[in-house]
């Protein structure tokens, strides 16, 4: 069947509007912060090249979720609901502010720790007991704009005569899914030379947890009231 052909892996032939500029508003998309780029790092940073690996995987299944969620017509659902809408929204915002008191919290106790005990009493706190990989997958699924941005972003590079849409939409959200894999791939090989450099200077690391809760505070405090 034609539908099944590997013609289909060629952007046009797949319906694809203008694939460069996709390609290229998708790098920005990826370099923005934003919460999910700044747990993997941050988790990679305090615990480690795993956490980081477990964090990457969390986001790939959520975002992934979110994307099929789209093409199954999910969007229509938030849009005809406010109520629903409004609580997955504020569930998202809760999140993201547990996340950034809880590792203000962190870098308030290490600033003030014992440096020459700092390390080996750092007792984990909540946040960073999670297991990474569902304390992302929250933080991926827990975000309901992203379902809009999904469709803002795709709708503009799919043909509107093409006959399989659909097919369209997986494409280009399977080209997003790799570039985000790999730009988070670079961020944990980032955060484990941080997790070296954080073990001499304690009171750095501090400063820096602090700012990540602020960050995510932030966060919190934009999907809350936008």
């Amino acid at each position: 069947m034609e539908w099944f052909t590997f013609s289909l892996l060629s952007p046009t032939n797949a319906g694809i509007i203008d694939f460069p500029t996709y390609v290229i508003g998708t790098v920005i998309t990826i370099l923005f912060p934003g919460p999910n780029s700044l747990y993997v790092l941050t988790i990679t940073s305090q615990k480690g090249w795993r956490h980081g690996v477990w964090a990457t995987l969390g986001i790939f299944i959520g975002d992934s979720i979110l994307m099929i969620a789209v093409a199954l017509g999910a969007a229509s659902l938030l849009i005809s609901s406010p109520l629903i809408f409004n609580l997955v929204r504020i569930v998202g915002a809760l999140y993201l502010a547990w996340m950034g008191l809880g590792l203000v919290r962190s870098g308030w106790q290490r600033w003030f720790a014992d440096p020459h005990h700092a390390v080996a009493s750092d007792t984990p706190m909540r946040l960073m007991s999670m297991h990474p990989l569902w304390a992302a997958l929250l933080l991926s699924l827990t975000n309901p704009k992203a379902i809009f941005f999904f469709i803002a972003f795709f709708s503009q590079f799919i043909r509107p005569d093409y006959e399989h849409p659909a097919h369209t939409f997986f494409y280009l959200a399977a080209v997003l899914q790799l570039m985000s894999m790999l730009y988070l791939s670079a961020l944990i090989c980032a955060g484990q030379f941080f997790l070296k450099f954080f073990l001499r200077y304690q009171r750095l690391a501090a400063a820096l947890w602090m700012l990540a809760g602020a960050l995510f505070i932030g966060f919190a405090i934009r999907l809350a009231i936008a």
